[in-house]
């Protein structure tokens, strides 16, 4: 089996950190590995036992292939919060979310009594989707699929029967409030791209850029912000950057690398180390800084998992950001993606930690931001304003120091009440503040250095 180079980082959910697959690799065993070997094999044979009595005594023929996914996915999910078993579609998923572009419509949409309900259009910076050329617009109802009646499909099923091959035609069957008759359109698919990365102007003259996942279009579009902010703002007049972070849940490996190394010109980014020395891998920055020296301020909370903690944490253990906000995660564990052949899914394995260029592991600890900002959280929503974290994950990899458990993850919807972001916007105006947080000199109410 070759390598596969398909890198993820995630968080509670399940996705996470891949390596790379190696080819098995030859084992000498000795007397006490044979005895091993032998009590293993007896296990075995009590799960093969125990699958015919299954499939002889039970109530109903159960079907095989169920039985022996729900045997595998009952093993990995015993080890750790973040092993799994990923069924065919559920491998497909991962493969699409981790591309951030598949063939489809352009469209965001939900179940709503027993109808497709479209909840946004997708926008596309260079061409219209095919939703938007059809004239399609929000809360407008799909009834059929190609002629195939909706309410016979779950949710996840009708976006499957939308999405295929760049080019294809598919037919829809609309309904529309105000409009007696349905509307019959047929769209051509197009490669419809995912944006991970979202910025705009923060008082006229700073950068901010929002990362929402970390997919194979990420770091172009952190490129493409840095260079449209720095053209539109100026680059004298550019004070520096912000990059949030907060309740970015992970994604691609290779992505929080290249994310990293665009504000860093050299060293390290991260390491992992698994049982072997030959599983120890590091991975430092080659490319340069797009900002040339630029302050940057980086935004992370509770929610801020994995890829998200690699890149926080080489920028501040290289001090060339200031993190701040609340502590994150705390997801420092790697996982292998294991295609398990055609049509039969993939494993997911921890199989690492990765640790900060410091050498520090993050696992049931998390990032400490240098200045620690509590929003302010309407009582209404106060129960559900923290995130658990790692170490709340039954049967979660310990940490070699204290663990850390609950975080704040509330961000304001309106900017104005974001102390976060209020207060990286004003170290950037001129408060002077390096990536410890000692020479600070800000005193306001929800706002700690550390």
């Amino acid at each position: 089996m070759g390598r596969f180079p398909i890198i993820l980082l995630g968080a509670a959910t399940g996705a996470a950190l891949t390596l790379f697959i190696t080819q098995p690799r030859a084992v000498l065993m000795g007397a006490s590995a044979h005895a091993g070997a032998s009590d293993t094999y007896r296990q075995l044979n009590l799960f093969g036992d125990a699958f015919e009595r299954v499939r002889r005594d039970y109530v109903e023929k159960p079907n095989d292939g169920k039985l022996v996914e729900s045997a595998i996915g009952g093993m990995l999910s015993g080890l750790d919060p973040h092993s799994s078993y990923m069924d065919a579609a559920s491998f497909r998923d991962m493969q699409v979310q981790t591309r951030g572009e598949f063939g489809g419509l352009g469209i965001e949409v939900t179940m709503e009594d027993g109808l497709i309900k479209i909840v946004k259009l997708m926008k596309d910076t260079i061409e219209e989707t095919p939703a938007s050329k059809a004239g399609i617009v929000a809360n407008d109802l799909i009834s059929t699929i190609n002629d195939e009646p909706v309410k016979d499909l779950t949710l996840s099923e009708a976006v499957d029967r939308m999405r295929g091959l760049v080019n294809t035609k598919i037919r829809l069957k609309i309904i529309r409030k105000g409009q007696d008759n349905p509307i019959d359109v047929t769209l051509v698919r197009a490669n419809i791209r995912v944006s991970s990365v979202r910025s705009s102007i923060e008082g006229d003259d700073i950068a901010y850029i929002r990362i929402i996942t970390f997919n194979e279009q990420t770091t172009q579009g952190l490129k493409r912000a840095i260079s449209d902010l720095t053209s539109r703002i100026g680059a004298e007049r550019l004070k520096g950057v912000i990059v949030d972070l907060r309740n970015n849940p992970g994604g691609l490996l290779d992505e929080a690398v290249t994310v990293s190394e665009t504000f860093l010109s050299r060293g390290e980014i991260v390491s992992t180390r698994g049982r072997s020395a030959e599983e120890t891998q590091r991975r430092a920055a080659h490319g340069g800084d797009l900002t040339k020296g630029k302050p940057v301020i980086v935004l992370i909370n509770g929610g801020s998992a994995s890829a998200s903690e690699i890149v926080a944490g080489a920028l501040q253990d290289h001090k060339r950001a200031t993190v701040v906000g609340t502590r994150s995660f705390g997801k420092g564990s790697v996982q292998t993606i294991i295609p398990l052949g055609a049509g039969s899914g993939a494993l997911r394995l921890t199989t690492a930690r990765y640790f900060t260029p410091s050498g520090k592991s993050i696992q049931a600890r998390g990032i400490v931001p240098d200045i620690e900002v509590l929003q302010d959280v309407p009582d209404e929503l106060k129960e559900r304003a923290d995130t658990k974290g790692e170490a709340a994950l039954r049967g979660h990899l310990k940490s070699a120091g204290d663990e850390k458990t609950g975080s704040q993850s509330y961000v304001p919807p309106d900017p104005k009440d974001d102390k976060a972001l209020k207060t990286a916007t004003d170290l950037l105006h001129g408060l002077k503040v390096n990536a410890t947080g000692e020479t600070a000199t800000i005193d306001k109410p929800g706002v700690r250095l550390r």
